[in-house]
């Protein structure tokens, strides 16, 4: 029996071990919270530290496995490459997996190789910050270099509100370092999708409307998405050159990813963060509801170094809406209505909380409390669930 090791817990990894249990694989999860749910699902736990990349490697020879990932789960992405090069499993090679895991690295690969890229600089503390602001223009948005689900990302509009936004960023950063960035602001909408590449050739690539709400705590963090995009294909042939140039470059074969890119108002094509791990936010179920393209089953595989058929080419199925479920008051959960015009469309419903179990606002991706998932006929029905999401989905709290 194969065996693959899963890093961390979280719910995102309940659909990859189910998945690979269904292939006759045994699967063990990681991490020093035994109470995550994951753990409840899978063959065998082990309490580690997911950053500890000794301690990891140790656990993975003693249990002889023969793959591993930290699919969703953004802290071990570094350890699981770590592990892999060390034990000859499949993985992106180590030093490619750190450009990509790191903001200001990603940033300086993309700028020296030709790729379109906003002006970008990384911090280690606000003083050379307060200096090096005037090289840009506002706005800009800063971040933390080295992490993940919008923790800790603001938009700079003044210079006097650095200082608060700098102290926010840093503290979500492992290494102190932040990364401020020129604004690009997406003509239409951004786009965050899971993609897969098979023998260094991308085969699935693709594209979301990822979309925002102002009206929530932090309006940086991804409150829905549909598919398929509304890039243009001028647009979206540009985006896949540059990817596809992108691992060339970078020496990665087969590989899932996470993949945020836009068009800017300069009518240009941005890649803004690649990550090889399947995305949060149930990205790569949305691409089978979408497409009926498996990702997780073809992550698996590759993990496993299984064969993988080519997938076939991607065809959308109709128009698919994931929400994020959030509330945008603290307090204690109590129900979510659904107005009536929408319900009938409604495929999935996938409810984290229980009444009366405490919420907090949607300031990043981990105060989200459950995901909707719908499959509509036209655009102008994803327009109106998007925009009018308050009203048609309402997270009632007390």
């Amino acid at each position: 029996m194969k065996k693959l090791m899963l890093l961390g817990g979280l719910r995102y990894l309940i659909p990859v071990i189910k998945e690979a249990q269904s292939m006759g694989i045994y699967v063990i999860t990681c991490d020093y919270i035994p109470e995550n749910i994951a753990h409840r699902y899978s063959d065998e736990y082990q309490n580690v530290d997911i950053t500890d990349r000794e301690k990891v490697l140790a656990i993975a020879i003693t249990s002889k496995i023969d793959g591993i990932m930290s699919f969703a789960v953004d802290p071990g992405v570094l350890t699981a490459a770590y592990v892999a090069e060390n034990l000859g499993l499949p993985t992106a090679p180590l030093r490619s997996v750190e450009i990509l895991q790191n903001k200001a690295l990603f940033r300086k690969f993309l700028e020296e190789n030709g790729f379109n890229v906003p002006l970008a600089k990384s911090f280690s503390n606000l003083q050379s910050l307060l200096k090096g602001i005037d090289d840009f223009k506002f706005p800009v948005i800063i971040k933390p270099v080295d992490s993940a689900g919008s923790k800790g990302v603001k938009k700079i509009l003044k210079k006097d509100e650095i200082e608060d936004c700098y102290k926010i960023a840093n503290s979500y950063s492992q290494s102190n370092t932040v990364i401020v960035e020129e604004f690009i602001e997406a003509n239409n909408f951004a786009s965050d999708s899971d993609c897969f590449s098979l023998n260094g050739k991308f085969q699935i690539v693709s594209f979301s409307n990822q979309y925002f709400n102002s009206n929530s705590e932090n309006p940086y963090t991804p409150s829905a998405y549909s598919w398929p995009s509304v890039l243009s294909d001028k647009i979206k042939t540009e985006l896949k050159d540059d990817l596809q140039m992108l691992i060339s470059l970078l020496g990665i074969k087969t590989s899932i990813y996470n993949i945020e890119v836009r068009e800017g108002k300069d009518g240009k094509p941005y890649i803004m963060e690649v990550s090889p791990r399947g995305g949060g936010n149930r990205l790569s179920e949305m691409i089978k509801h979408s497409t009926g393209i498996d990702l997780i089953n073809l992550s698996i595989r590759a993990s496993l170094g299984l064969e993988i058929h080519s997938p076939m080419a991607i065809n959308y199925n109709d128009q698919i809406v994931e929400l994020i479920l959030y509330s945008n008051a603290q307090g204690k959960f109590n129900k979510i209505e659904i107005d009536p015009s929408i319900e009938m469309f409604l495929i999935e419903s996938d409810l984290w909380v229980s009444s009366g179990d405490q919420v907090f606002p949607f300031s990043s991706a981990n105060f989200a409390i459950g995901t909707m998932v719908f499959r509509f006929e036209t655009f102008e029905q994803v327009q109106n669930i998007i925009q009018n999401r308050d009203n048609l989905v309402n997270v009632l709290v007390y």
